[in-house]
């Protein structure tokens, strides 16, 4: 729901974990928060928060999505084996892409995207982007950020009116 003349954002598509494809052009008129994670990393319990994210805002239009990635050394070897860890510890439900480049020139199209046209370079795991129902980035947030209860949720708040 942009306003006239705001630069449309570009869709992006990921590969499931579960096979098959994610297009975030199905989410366009959605919050979207975008979180690269990584099974073996210190932030996993982060999961819980963001699960919980996705059960009380999702009726409401909010999408989480997870985008395992090895560029930080702390992914597990293969997707079946993060859906396994991911399902057993932590019980997602939320939509989750495949080990995937987020770094580089190798980086998947979104991270460039963020990269090249919003300087935002993921600096370690479970970095986060909000994008708006536009999808335009409307807030980045560092591994530390609590998905629950501070800044995140408040901008998921608002961006949901």
């Amino acid at each position: 729901m942009g306003h006239a003349g705001d630069g449309a954002a570009p869709t992006f598509r990921f590969a499931a974990i579960e096979g098959g494809e994610i297009d975030t052009a199905g989410w366009r008129g959605r919050p979207v928060l975008v979180v690269n994670t990584a099974s073996l990393c210190g932030f996993t319990p982060q999961f819980d928060g963001l699960q919980a994210l996705q059960d009380r805002y999702g009726a409401a239009g909010l999408v989480v999505l997870a985008v395992p990635s090895d560029d930080f050394r702390q992914e597990l070897s293969d997707a079946s084996a993060v859906k396994e860890f991911c399902a057993v510890n932590f019980d997602l439900t939320l939509p989750m892409t495949t080990i995937t480049p987020v770094l580089g020139r190798g980086a998947h199209p979104f991270y460039r995207w963020m990269a090249d046209d919003h300087g935002f370079v993921p600096g370690w795991n479970f970095n986060k982007v909000l994008l708006g129902p536009d999808g335009q980035p409307v807030g980045t947030w560092g591994s530390a950020a609590r998905p629950l209860g501070g800044a995140i949720e408040a901008a998921i708040k608002a961006q949901l009116g």
